[in-house]
């Protein structure tokens, strides 16, 4: 049986891929559990907090950058039965509206860049890597 003392019951998590033409907006994460990572803004959904409202204040608390025509995509069930954390991930999908990507939590991320689906950095951060791990491509990801 996993040890639950971190988290006695799963939590509910959103992530946006961010598209500007045919690239996605990416950071290095900071932390104990996920250093180094790469992943997708976005963040813990809060009590009575919707979806694309809950994507839309992620993005812009982490990185700056204004979305557009925010959309609800697939899901991810990430499980850590090590740590104890369980994380139901909603992913979003939107379109770059305006902003370049700043470094607005410098305790949270190294940095945020835009680059292509097919070249997401290595490692990669365990939500982004389950949705990878599907063989999901986001829309325009090909052009």
């Amino acid at each position: 049986m996993p040890d639950t003392q971190a988290f006695p019951y799963p939590r509910a998590a959103v992530t946006v891929i961010v598209m500007k033409g045919n690239q996605i907006l990416i950071g290095q994460r900071k932390g104990k559990n996920s250093d180094n990572t790469w992943g997708l803004p976005g963040g813990k959904l809060e009590m009575f907090e919707e979806l694309e409202t809950c994507g839309e204040r992620e993005t812009m608390e982490e990185c700056g950058v204004k979305i557009k025509n925010i959309r609800r995509g697939p899901y991810v069930n990430g499980m850590n039965y090590g740590a104890g954390k369980h994380y139901l991930t909603v992913i979003l999908i939107a379109d770059w509206d305006s902003e370049e990507p700043q470094l607005k939590e410098p305790d949270k991320f190294y940095e945020w860049r835009w680059c292509k689906w097919e070249e997401i950095p290595k490692p990669i951060f365990y939500p982004l890597k389950l949705l990878v791990e599907t063989g999901y491509r986001p829309p325009n990801a090909n052009n």
